[in-house]
């Protein structure tokens, strides 16, 4: 029996996925039309990474943060799951729901791993361990700012919520490196690789094919009405130990150099990664997937990083205009690397003096 059995026999499930074409969401889409699922993708109909998705998929072209572009699109509609990988704060979440209220029997909200409270007290993390704002990475706020509008409205209207959270995510195409395929280039050229703290915290890295498992376990899952589970790998490594794995697949050996997580914000207060390192990746994560593996019996990642590193240097080859090193990252890792230099020979002089 399917984890969908209490349909009627040959009715296919209706999906909508806002979004479709990213990272976790792609494969997500694919994974849908192979078992047999009538899917639906609406976006603005951009596929900047050029991500493939089935013909056997409805396109449809809508501003999803343009509420009458989005209610034009979907007329009269409605789906008995629809995926939302672009709400992002409580407003929308709102006016999400007010949408899809009366549409669908399912509403999936992706949230985020990065509202867990760092550094974590136990682990590995539950879901019912604490979440909370995360202030140096406004992205995790907001994320735990739209669960918080979503249980308000399933405890208030029961509207059909289900609340998924990926870790650190990744295909082909979206290395987990902060710095991506700058930091690819950087290896290849003998640069040197700026890494946050010692490089021995521990991090999770799921593949997006991986994640695609549970996901599409909980669509049209009445277990899932109402609750929430984090999606990740059993994947774990030291960071030094992620990136040495991408030195191998490129057949280069990395030059790391080691630097304090509080420093990237200073050397570089306006990169993405600066927030995401001290609020986030700075701290270890390690996840219990129990409580998915219950709800998706199915749920088996496979793809383990030094396969996935492959696939990504496979994938370059292939592309290389998608994966050209971007100058404005190159910049700030420089700057992060010269930092390192300039303090290594300050340490030097001291101990110098010293002795």
């Amino acid at each position: 029996m399917s984890e969908h059995a209490e349909r009627a026999a040959g009715e296919r499930l209706r999906v909508l996925f806002i979004g479709g074409t990213g990272t976790i969401s792609a494969s997500s889409v694919r994974l849908a039309v192979e078992r047999g699922m009538e899917v639906t993708v609406l976006n603005r109909g951009r596929n900047s990474a050029g991500r493939s998705l089935p013909q056997a998929i409805e396109s449809v072209v809508a501003d999803v943060q343009d509420r009458a572009s989005l209610e034009a699109a979907l007329r009269a509609r409605s789906w008995d799951s629809v995926v939302n990988f672009l709400s992002y704060d409580a407003a929308n979440v709102r006016s999400m729901a007010e949408v899809f209220s009366g549409r669908t029997g399912q509403y999936v909200h992706i949230s985020s791993a990065s509202i867990y409270s760092k550094p974590a007290w136990r682990f590995p993390i539950t879901e019912s361990s604490p979440v909370g704002p995360n202030p140096p990475l406004p992205y995790a706020t907001a994320k735990f700012e739209a669960e918080t509008a979503l249980w308000d409205l399933w405890h208030r209207d029961r509207f059909p919520m289900t609340i998924v959270r990926p870790s650190h995510t990744y295909d082909e195409a979206s290395p987990p490196l902060p710095g991506s395929w700058t930091i690819i280039d950087r290896m290849k050229r003998g640069l040197q690789i700026p890494v946050h703290g010692d490089g021995t915290s521990l991090w999770t890295v799921t593949h997006a094919s991986d994640f695609a498992q549970g996901l599409v376990g909980l669509l049209g899952n009445a277990r899932a009405i109402g609750d929430v589970f984090h999606i990740t790998s059993d994947d774990v490594y030291a960071w030094d130990t992620i990136y040495e794995t991408f030195g191998r697949a490129l057949g280069a050996e990395p030059r790391l150099v080691h630097i304090a997580s509080e420093m990237f914000p200073l050397a570089a207060p306006d990169w993405y990664w600066s927030g995401g390192i001290v609020g986030d990746i700075a701290h270890s994560a390690i996840f219990d997937n129990s409580k998915i593996r219950s709800v998706v019996p199915s749920y088996r990642p496979s793809v383990s990083l030094h396969v996935g590193a492959l696939e990504a240097v496979r994938w370059a080859d292939a592309n290389p205009e998608r994966s050209a090193p971007d100058p404005g990252t190159e910049t700030v890792l420089e700057t992060l690397c010269e930092g390192y230099r300039i303090a290594e020979s300050s340490f030097r002089a001291l101990g110098d003096r010293a002795g």
